[in-house]
């Protein structure tokens, strides 16, 4: 990232949830290598160990960057609505949500969709996303000028084009991006960015998460492809964040080289 980047993000506050891995953790990381010394990161996922380990990693080569791992389930509205008031006084400033946390349940098809998953899903996917926005955007909205801040949802090609077999984690990530345009629509008057990034094929933990920990079924989702790393969508997470105040990427889809559609894919055959 230019010089540029690192200075529009010096001394800023971010917080990423779903940081214990995948995008999440890649999010934190980049942010550190692109503003490596004024920087505050507020790192929350329900792996409270893992987030430390993070935290260490990113203060061991990123001297001028602070770190506070916070245990949070973004499912679990109670934790959500003690998520500010938790923080330190020199974290509570924050200027930069990304909204990452989410997951997907199974494969199965109505009727047979378990109701688990359903809840989960939803409670996680969407709930979770709009509960922790609604906590901090009143920090974003007492800056004056009618508010600054920015807002980044992960949402995915899943929100775009719905697919067999995963009916409902499509409509948790289309409810993403309603709600990521209505909000963009009810911030207009502020200095507040509204940004949404659909990634295509990504390889994280959420193919094997997916199928219930089956990390056989999980590979063969990427045979005979390269999918995008975590890396890849932190990289454009960054970027939007480091834009000028008057530029907002506002909507963002990145595919694989191989891809197409949510399930047009060119697999290699050895």
């Amino acid at each position: 990232m230019s010089s540029s980047v690192s200075q529009r993000l010096k001394g800023k506050t971010i917080l990423i949830t779903g940081a214990s891995s995948g995008i999440g953790k890649a999010t934190a990381l980049e942010f550190a290598r692109t503003s490596p010394e004024d920087l505050k990161l507020i790192l929350t996922a329900r792996r409270i160990d893992t987030l430390k380990e993070i935290a260490a990693e990113i203060e061991g080569f990123a001297k001028g960057v602070k770190v506070l791992p916070v245990k949070l389930d973004v499912s679990n509205p109670k934790e959500v609505a003690g998520l500010v008031d938790g923080l330190p006084a020199e974290f509570k400033e924050v200027d930069v949500l990304v909204n990452n946390a989410g997951l997907v349940k199974g494969v199965a098809q109505a009727p047979s969709i378990a109701a688990e998953d359903i809840d989960v899903m939803f409670a996680t996917n969407v709930t979770g996303l709009i509960n922790v926005t609604q906590a901090i955007l009143p920090i974003f909205k007492n800056r004056p000028d009618g508010g600054r801040g920015d807002i980044i949802n992960i949402g995915s090609i899943a929100g775009r084009e719905p697919y067999q077999g995963g009916s409902i984690y499509c409509a948790t990530k289309a409810a993403v991006r309603s709600f990521t345009d209505a909000l963009r629509r009810e911030l207009i008057a502020s200095r507040i960015r509204v940004i949404e990034i659909d990634p295509g094929q990504v390889e994280t933990e959420f193919s094997v998460v997916r199928f219930y920990g089956d990390k056989d079924k999980a590979k063969k989702v990427y045979e005979g492809v390269e999918p995008l790393t975590p890396d890849d969508i932190a990289e454009v997470v960054v970027f939007t964040a480091g834009r000028r105040e008057n530029v907002v990427i506002a909507d963002t889809l990145i595919f694989p080289n191989h891809q197409a559609a949510a399930t047009v894919m060119h697999r290699k055959t050895q």
